[in-house]
């Protein structure tokens, strides 16, 4: 029997992130892997990484986080927003990983059936910085503050008018689509971002939490029938539960970050079957 594992924020930009990649492997050949966004900033590096690991896996789910969807100088991808994502998308079909456009597969191994379901949603800044209540005020605190998340420059919303445009206009289409879904197999959502703002409390900078997600997902967890929620995106892996739904940060972070703490729980975090101690 197979196991259902996950990772995120692998940011295979650094070397030392590069060489944990490179040494990722199952235990077993029927193994799943999810990765749940922030693979790397260029589009040759998200097929390197990527296409490793689905030659080593039997198979890997995958959720855009925001740095694969920036556009940077030096990547001779230059595709903006929406172009940029489904240029991941298409590179994701020809190395055989899921993503949010593909029907939703279905955990079959122990502690299963699941529908395991890639989210991509982004943020609309309703998860406003503390003192503010609109999105104006809440970025004029950041910008006093000098938290701003370099979203701001490198990730662009074309055709859309703004990044929180985009984002409803994906909760809209990604609702309509979990309701068209047999709701008696629970979804095991997997998003780069948690669907609940409860997660980001622990921020050392709260202003962060306007790039970190939306209020319109706050539910989500109990309106549908849900095992389970993947997240990655704030670097502190831990696991909370909220309103009895498990919700588990998987991310590797950056060197500088996982160098203090190590890997206390192992570099890929086992979602199915359910560690006997969590």
């Amino acid at each position: 029997m197979g196991t259902l594992m996950a990772i995120s924020d692998l940011h295979i930009s650094y070397e030392e992130n590069r060489e944990i990649v490179r040494g990722l492997r199952p235990d077993s050949p029927d193994d799943w892997l999810i990765v749940a966004g922030d693979v790397a900033e260029t589009v040759a590096d998200v097929r390197w990484a990527l296409g490793l690991l689905a030659e080593r896996f039997a198979k890997v789910v995958w959720v855009p986080g925001n740095h694969e969807l920036w556009t940077m100088k030096d990547d001779p991808v230059q595709a903006r927003g929406v172009a940029r994502y489904e240029a991941l998308v298409a590179l994701c079909r020809e190395l055989g990983v899921v993503s949010p456009e593909d029907e939703y597969p279905v955990w079959t191994g122990e502690g299963g059936p699941v529908r395991i379901t890639p989210l991509f949603l982004g943020y609309d800044y309703t998860w406003c910085a503390p003192g503010t209540s609109t999105k104006e005020e809440s970025l004029a605190y950041a910008h006093n503050t000098g938290v701003v998340c370099t979203d701001e420059y490198y990730l662009h919303h074309d055709p859309y008018p703004s990044r929180d445009d985009w984002c409803r206009a994906r909760v809209a289409e990604t609702e309509r689509r979990l309701l068209g879904c047999d709701q008696s197999v629970p979804f095991l959502f997997v998003n780069h971002y948690p669907l609940v703002r409860e997660p980001t409390r622990v921020l050392h900078y709260p202003e962060f939490a306007q790039w970190c997600g939306t209020e319109l997902t706050a539910d989500w967890h109990t309106r549908f029938n849900t095992a389970g929620m993947i997240y990655g995106h704030l670097h502190i892996p831990r696991i909370t539960h909220h309103d009895g739904v498990k919700f588990q940060e998987v991310s590797l972070g950056y060197p500088r970050e996982w160098r203090r703490h190590g890997h206390p729980h192992g570099v890929l975090r086992r979602i199915l079957p359910t560690p006997s101690r969590v």
